[in-house]
């Protein structure tokens, strides 16, 4: 007969294997790595309070506890109505980034950003209602029953087949189209860097889609600034590689971005959506707090460090 202790570390050891794909799920509901990890880190908690030998099925158990601790955060930031959506003329929150070497993702990082979950695909995320989101990712994303996602939501599971849909119609006539040739999107992220740092206005139209959209989050201490038009966006790059001592390649989100330093800090992230081999938006992270929260630092070309856990 197992000692408790033997038990609690059994279950702690299955819960630890799950771990990587509940971050994963909270990450896409929440768009925050700090949220995500809390949201796991009060799964685990709610088990030890269960009774774990009724669940049968502990992975689908844990996902849909997760999926109630983010429907709770998301509906709370809405009553706060703290969280800014993207307008044409308004503020930006960009979710946080993930950030790898620009050589290849990480495991870890590799499941919190599979399936192309790239930053462009998470703006449109933060424009859904919380149900709609848990929906959409629950089912869309992972595969989970409606039958399993009604429970969390409170709604029958016709219901919650419909906010899906309507979840997937938004999406899906919301976000950008994109290239997937990692190599070709690498080439133009180098091209874009190399004319701006040597300030080619004319090289940095040749990589910009005409009607590019530039956004960036500030956060609350720097403004956060949306423009449109390649003649904008291209102006912009050259004022700000003026203060950026050191851009080098990374991944954000699995796709080709850049990091760049001033003064042994971060300055900010950018994210690009690359669509016929020209760039179509541009998402850049500026707001120094959340930079700070993602502990990247200067290390190599190929080795940033990524976010802490």
């Amino acid at each position: 007969m197992e000692s408790s202790s033997d038990e609690q570390r059994a279950l702690a050891e299955r819960f630890e294997a799950e771990r990587a794909q509940l971050r994963s799920v909270a990450y896409r509901m929440l768009g925050s790595l700090a949220e995500a990890e809390d949201a796991v880190q009060e799964a685990w908690l709610r088990l030890t309070r269960s009774d774990p030998t009724g669940v049968r099925n502990l992975a689908a158990w844990l996902t849909t506890v997760v999926g109630r601790v983010c429907l709770d955060q998301l509906r709370a930031r809405t009553a706060r109505r703290e969280e800014e959506l993207p307008e044409p003329d308004g503020s930006v929150r960009l979710p946080d980034p993930v950030v790898s070497g620009s050589a290849a993702l990480d495991p870890e990082h590799e499941v919190l950003v599979a399936d192309s979950v790239g930053i462009a695909l998470m703006v449109v995320l933060e424009t859904l209602s919380p149900a709609e989101r848990v929906a959409f990712v629950l089912h869309d994303m992972f595969e989970v029953p409606f039958e399993e996602i009604a429970p969390v939501l409170d709604r029958t599971p016709a219901a919650t087949r419909q906010l899906a849909s309507r979840a997937r119609r938004r999406v899906q006539g919301a976000t950008p189209a994109a290239d997937t040739d990692r190599a070709r999107k690498r080439e133009v992220v180098a091209a874009f860097l190399t004319a701006a740092r040597s300030g080619d206005f004319d090289a940095l139209l040749a990589v910009l889609d005409p009607g590019v959209l530039a956004r960036s989050d500030g956060g609350a201490l720097v403004p956060s600034v949306l423009r449109r038009g390649a003649a904008e966006v291209a102006g912009q790059a050259i004022a700000f590689a003026r203060f950026a001592a050191d851009a080098r390649p990374v991944l954000v989100n699995g796709s080709p971005g850049v990091l760049a330093f001033a003064d042994g800090r971060v300055l900010s992230v950018m994210s690009f959506t690359i669509h016929d081999g020209r760039i179509t938006r541009l998402d850049i992270l500026t707001d120094p707090v959340r930079l700070a929260a993602l502990g990247l630092t200067g290390g190599n070309s190929e080795d940033p460090v990524g976010p802490r856990r």
